[in-house]
């Protein structure tokens, strides 16, 4: 069963009195753990494609269901306590807070969601920190950490609560090849030993060529999905 679905999905932008529309009726089936690319050339769609699923742009038309949930049916309070529950999320830019401790910056999400403890959420976001290989820099300022190791950061920060899906916009972009590889094959291992969907937009080809599922936009529109 697709984890995510869409059916004639659109997004229009106004500039000038003009309408452009940048998805142009996008009818997809994702299917959940799976490591999916989504690739295309500069203004094809593929970050406004992201935005839409991922919930962090509702302005759209058409239907997107997520684990049987019809986006649509949810109030803004309901999708915003969704998203924090289904979704995770891995931008360019780590976003971390810099003079919180790396151990703080990753327990955040969990801390504002309220499922755990605080001591359940320290636990947890060690054990995320572990996992990514970082635990020993738990008690250091985010600032103390270089390029690659506060993306790994972002990343644990991502999985804090568990979600079903993580989105990911050009993870890789503000990497050397050598981090770049590391954090894809972070993504590949999630999805192997968790289950997790994991969908990124890519522009490295090299890596996308790695993904279970490419997807190709062009002009807003799926080209191919394979």
């Amino acid at each position: 069963m697709a984890i995510i679905t869409t059916e004639n999905l659109t997004k229009t932008f106004r500039s000038n009195g003009n309408d452009f529309q940048v998805l142009r009726g996008i009818n997809l089936s994702i299917e959940p753990a799976q490591l999916i690319a989504i690739v295309g050339s500069s203004g094809s769609g593929k970050s406004t494609l992201l935005y839409v699923l991922s919930t962090l742009d509702t302005n759209y038309d058409g239907t997107i269901v997520i684990n049987d949930t019809n986006l649509k049916s949810l109030s803004a309070n309901q999708l915003s306590d969704f998203r924090n529950r289904e979704i995770g999320f891995v931008f360019q830019f780590h976003y971390l807070l810099p003079e919180f401790t790396v151990l703080e910056n990753v327990s955040l999400p969990a801390l504002k969601l309220g499922r755990l403890s605080a001591d359940e959420v320290e636990q947890a976001s060690l054990d995320e920190l572990d996992r990514l290989g970082l635990k020993d820099q738990a008690y250091k300022k985010a600032s103390q950490l270089s390029g690659g190791q506060m993306q790994r950061v972002a990343i644990a920060r991502a999985l804090i609560n568990r979600p079903r899906i993580i989105f990911g916009d050009e993870p890789t972009g503000n990497l050397d090849s050598v981090n770049g590889r590391l954090v894809f094959d972070i993504f590949k291992d999630l999805v192997r030993t968790t289950g997790q969907t994991i969908i990124v937009v890519t522009h490295d080809s090299a890596l996308a060529k790695e993904a279970d599922q490419i997807i190709m936009l062009k002009d807003g529109l799926v080209v191919s999905a394979l």
